[in-house]
């Protein structure tokens, strides 16, 4: 009875035991299950608003704007805002640095499909061994899921979202389109993003020519872009970093033992400057020009390539030539000089500097800070380009080039003698100011003295200034500047305030359009506007602008002979100049003109030959007079180097003679009695001078005033 009634109760127990059991059960059941839909509802709350992979390829990576010479291997400036980057094939980056890379950051790669579980583990197991977090098993394609679409905020739902777009993009994309947006996105320092834009501005050199220890060292640098950095104070820490990188390649076996302690050898040579601009005044002279056509915020993003017309090796020789000659200016009172060199035929621009220092500061000391802000010297200033300065004798060309189309000729006789052109001034010249206190205008030669009769050859390669006074009048004020203008030059708007003066230099001009106007005597006639860009691709090598731009004709070619036959004629300059000056080359033709203002306030030389025309000026950005030098004495030595230099460079080419005229007026070939005393404007009507002579040549009062600048001459028995 005993036994039955022990069974009976174990029984009961036992079925209340499980009923027990099968209660927790099911409460297990139910908060798994409620588990379950948290983590679904985890997953979805933090991926609901996932981006799409595609974002890739439908939103191309910011690119700056790069800015190269003629060539496209010099590259002159780079022009970005937040992200400093260019975009990279992957076939054109070195193995090297894929090696180093891999080794580094994801060694197994290739081989999961966007998280690698096993480099978790060892992360985890890593960091309890050192009880903290420093490993990381976050695969390349983790990293640049987080670089381009998440934060670096460690949360849970960082990671989760991360995770879902590793394995997303693993199975949309292959491991080479992954791997090389990750070479192209990765920051590595500063604002530079990508492995070219670090390798080019720590190297100088792209990607696909990383030596060994170079790409180790620049993949050093992604763990921490900011505490690696070769300018800061932990480059010795990121060389060690670099040799743990190249042990890790030795170990998967992209170098042998040999290679790994001859490279740990190898001396890494940083590149000095992070960022860095060449030939800077044409530079930003171009980088106006894109603002104004694509606007600011395109060019940082877009990555334009600018391949411009600059010729680099010309262009860095040019600069060293005017900084050396810095120091003998100096003392002659002229603190700045500018040059440009241009291909006439083309119009391109293939060197310039805008002042003999882009880098220096102004000075006097403070000069820049007074309202006034003027200084002898001001760097960042481009005079050649922005310089309204007057050109002194420079201008003369323009003015007889207008002369020769109305009929002059280069034999045409004038008389050098003391002449007053001021109609209210004595005509004998001696008298200051006018009835109205203005001034009297009686303009001397240079050194002051008059030479009687000459021919307009003589005169313009002579470069004397009372002949030219007298070419402009014959010429004419309207049309000289009318020819001036159709030979490029802009600046020339107030005729009235010029008067006579403007055939010596008494209009502001730029160096770069008088250079460019020289170009077209260079080229008989023809006018190729100024161009300094060749082209300009989009980031995928697209053509979106060439340059076209064809020359047009301005100048009879006869005329254009005529100019360069006198400004080449080292006979005619002789007389002024010397034999041996420094606009002469022996077994060369160049012709050139210089260029002084009345108070040596600038030094000017022009020159050219077939293929290439120079400009030099030299003196003060305040417009100070200079120790009283002249174009040929300051400006004309810098001149000479840079025309030395192209007269190396390019194949010899002579100017064509002009043609000669047998059938024109005897007078304006010349021919004049010598025994004749009387002015041309006895002879000819200056508005038509191919036409019959004037009934009445004492109705122009030029008339009246030259005949007595002559009859004094005479008188004196000069």
């Amino acid at each position: 009875m005993f036994k039955k009634l022990l069974e009976k109760y174990i029984n009961k127990k036992n079925r209340k035991s499980q009923k027990t059991v099968f209660v927790i059960f099911k409460y297990l059941l139910y908060l798994f299950l409620a588990g379950c839909a948290f983590v679904v509802f985890l997953f979805f709350y933090y991926t609901y608003d996932l981006p799409r992979p595609e974002k890739f390829t439908e939103s191309p990576f910011i690119q700056s704007t790069k800015i190269y010479d003629r060539t496209g291997k010099i590259l002159l400036y780079d022009i970005y805002d937040n992200e400093k980057r260019e975009i990279i094939p992957f076939d054109k980056i070195s193995d090297n640095l894929k090696h180093a890379v891999l080794a580094s950051e994801d060694a197994r790669f290739y081989e999961h499909s966007g998280i690698d579980f096993k480099s978790i583990i060892r992360a985890i197991l890593a960091d309890l061994k050192l009880q903290s977090v420093s490993q990381g098993g976050s695969t390349i394609t983790q990293q640049l899921i987080r670089s381009v679409y998440l934060t670096r905020q460690k949360t849970i739902g960082r990671k989760i979202r991360e995770v879902v777009l590793s394995l997303e993009i693993e199975k949309r994309y292959s491991k080479n389109q992954i791997f090389e947006w990750y070479l192209n996105q990765i920051p590595l320092g500063g604002n530079i993003y990508g492995v070219e834009a670090a390798s080019q501005t720590y190297f100088k050199k792209s990607s696909s020519d990383l030596s060994i220890a170079e790409a180790a060292a620049l993949t050093a640098i992604i763990k921490a872009p900011g505490y690696y950095s070769p300018y800061g104070p932990n480059k010795n820490k990121l060389l060690k970093e670099k040799d743990y990188v190249l042990e890790r390649m030795e170990k998967l076996g992209y170098i042998t033992k040999d290679q790994l302690k001859e490279v740990k050898e190898e001396k890494i040579v940083f590149s000095e400057n992070t960022i860095s601009i060449k030939a800077p005044h044409f530079v930003m002279y171009v980088k106006k020009y894109l603002e104004n056509r694509y606007g600011e915020n395109f060019l940082k993003e877009k990555g334009l390539k600018v391949y411009t017309t600059l010729n680099w090796d010309l262009q860095d020789y040019a600069e060293q030539i005017i900084k050396e000659a810095d120091e003998t200016n100096k003392s002659f009172d002229a603190n700045n000089a500018a040059m440009v060199v241009i291909d006439p035929k083309t119009g391109e621009i293939l060197s310039l500097v805008g002042s003999k220092n882009y880098f220096e500061k102004s000075y006097p000391e403070g000069c820049d800070e007074t309202p006034q802000g003027l200084c002898l010297f001001t760097p960042e200033f481009d005079v050649a380009i922005m310089g309204l300065r007057q050109p002194g004798s420079s201008f003369k060309p323009f003015v007889y080039a207008t002369a020769f189309k109305k009929g002059y000729t280069p034999d045409t006789v004038l008389w050098d003698v003391k002449t007053e052109f001021n109609p209210r001034c004595s005509p004998d010249a001696n008298q200051t100011k006018d009835v109205y206190g203005l001034d009297c205008y009686h303009p001397q030669n240079y050194d002051g003295t008059y030479r009687g009769k000459v021919t307009l050859r003589q005169a313009l390669a002579g470069s004397l200034n009372l002949p030219a006074v007298k070419t402009l009048y014959l010429s004419g004020l309207k049309d000289s500047i009318n020819t001036s203008r159709d030979f490029g030059i802009t600046t020339l708007n107030e005729p009235d305030r010029y008067g006579l003066s403007l055939v010596l230099g008494g209009g502001e001009v730029t160096l770069l359009e008088m250079t460019s106007a020289y170009g077209v005597f260079a080229t008989e006639g023809l006018k190729a506007p100024i161009v300094s860009i060749l082209k300009i691709e989009d980031s995928e090598g697209k053509i979106i602008k060439e340059n076209k731009k064809e020359p047009t004709k301005v100048l009879d070619t006869q005329i254009a002979r005529q100019i360069n036959n006198i400004l080449s004629d080292n006979s005619a300059r002789a007389p002024i100049f010397g034999i041996n000056n420094a606009l002469y080359f022996n077994n060369y033709q160049v012709a050139a003109k210089t260029g002084t203002t009345q108070y040596f306030n600038d030094a000017w030389t022009i020159g050219y030959t077939p293929f290439a025309t120079a400009g030099v000026w030299v003196g003060n950005n305040d417009n100070s007079s200079t120790n009283k030098k002249t174009g040929i004495g300051l400006a004309a030595p810098i001149w000479r180097k840079i025309m030395q230099k192209l007269l190396e460079t390019y194949p010899t080419e002579n100017f064509t003679l002009p043609e000669l005229k047998t059938d024109i007026n005897p007078i304006l070939s010349g021919q004049i009695d010598p025994n004749d005393t009387h002015s041309i404007l006895y002879y000819i009507n200056k508005d038509n001078p191919l036409g019959p002579p004037p009934q009445n040549p004492a109705d122009d009062i030029q008339y009246l005033f030259w005949e007595i600048g002559i009859k004094n001459w005479l008188a004196m028995g000069l």
